[in-house]
């Protein structure tokens, strides 16, 4: 059977980010897996706001949320930089799992968050 994990050691088990995000997540409790999420919870409502309130992909607003991205992932994963970040936005318009979970929330707010990540 293949698993997310499988699919993610096999596209990404040779970088460092990589072996950041293993190193870090192999001692977090269950309760350190609920203060991620939630943290990306927080960070996918600054994008909402900015796509609902119809502000620019380049307003402070959308700005904010796109550095809050970036923080939390550096965080509770791995460094993450500008380039990783914009790598991380093409994923979530291309791969359908991804493009659903923000387009979950708001449709078209996957294009948005793309946007405003690669246009920082």
């Amino acid at each position: 059977m293949h698993t997310y994990e499988d699919e993610v050691g096999k596209r990404w088990g040779n970088t460092e980010a990589y072996r950041q995000s293993q190193a870090k997540t192999s001692k977090y409790s269950k309760d350190d897996f609920q203060a991620a999420k939630v943290d990306q919870e927080a960070v996918t409502e600054l994008f909402v706001y900015a796509f609902g309130n119809s502000l620019p992909i380049d307003s402070p607003k959308a700005q904010e949320a796109v550095r809050a991205h970036r923080d939390a992932i550096t965080k509770w994963f791995y460094d993450c930089s500008v380039e990783m970040q914009k790598n991380l936005a093409v994923m979530y318009i291309e791969d359908p799992r991804f493009k659903e979970y923000y387009d979950g929330r708001v449709r078209g707010l996957a294009q948005y968050v793309h946007d405003a990540i690669v246009n920082q």
